[in-house]
């Protein structure tokens, strides 16, 4: 019996309505949400942290979350196992025709180019069901990432900045002179303290952020994210130096904050 058979096994064990777990028989698809998010998460942050075999035991756990979500789902009989397999797949060959099909193939495709074209197949495919490329990015994914695919997906339709060149600065350029006009929008709305469209113009300066993000091809997300372990790493140790010297943090002018938070970017 292969590993994932045996887990199969396991799963339809577990769910047995006289012999199964208590905790395992009564979850749906709706309620294993919150762990199946979380565990995603984990494994997102063991590969941030190059922890591989954290990674493995993690990928593990979002593998039973799939089995389980099949189970749930066999047992009410919408599908099974084998064809959420056969549906990944026939979706992967229909997808990568410059790989899979003679009459597309193509050795010099770039990567971009690639997921234009799976953007213009998916949308071909689902061309009854959507009205539009931008429909299939869940409203509930964080918002830069959400921001980030809505980019990439309008971008897929010619929908972008030209630029000459590949040179980073001739793809920023653009996007750093709309970065700069939202500040000033940003600026104005702030000196004649309009609440709401403050708002609105903070949400388009960081759809911009973001959209240098994507045309620089790194993730805003992880981005953010490593931002803010950098902030709390230094913020700790301007806490522990302030424990150190006896200086009570919440008492201390910010001048001498900022020095010390300077000397630890310093080391």
């Amino acid at each position: 019996m292969s590993s994932i058979n045996e887990l199969e096994k396991i799963v339809e064990r577990l769910r047995d309505p006289k012999d199964g777990c208590p905790w395992d028989r009564k979850q749906t698809s709706a309620s294993l949400i919150p762990n199946f998010i979380e565990e995603v998460y984990e494994a997102v942050e063991a590969i941030e942290n190059n922890d591989y075999p954290h990674l493995c035991e993690e990928l593990g756990d979002i593998l039973l979350h799939i089995m389980l979500q099949v189970k749930i789902a066999e047992e009410a009989k919408h599908f099974n196992l084998e064809e959420v397999i056969k549906a990944i797949n026939s979706k992967l060959i229909r997808r990568h025709p410059h790989v899979f099909d003679n009459e597309f193939k193509n050795d010099t495709i770039q990567s971009e180019q690639v997921k234009i074209n799976w953007e213009k197949i998916k949308l071909e495919e689902k061309k009854h069901s959507r009205k539009s490329v931008l429909e299939g990015v869940p409203k509930n994914l964080p918002a830069l990432i959400q921001a980030q695919r809505i980019q990439e997906k309008a971008a897929s339709t010619g929908f972008d900045w030209k630029t000459k060149t590949d040179s980073l600065i001739d793809i920023s350029t653009p996007i750093f002179d709309k970065i700069y006009e939202e500040i000033n929008e940003l600026k104005d709305e702030i000196e004649q303290n309009h609440q709401t469209k403050i708002e609105d113009e903070l949400g388009d300066l960081l759809f911009s952020v973001v959209n240098l993000s994507r045309k620089l091809k790194i993730d805003a997300e992880s981005s953010l994210r490593k931002s803010t372990e950098k902030f709390k790493n230094r913020f700790k140790k301007v806490e522990q130096i302030c424990q150190k010297n006896n200086i009570n943090i919440s008492d201390t002018d910010m001048d001498t904050l900022d020095d010390i938070w300077e000397t630890i970017k310093k080391d």
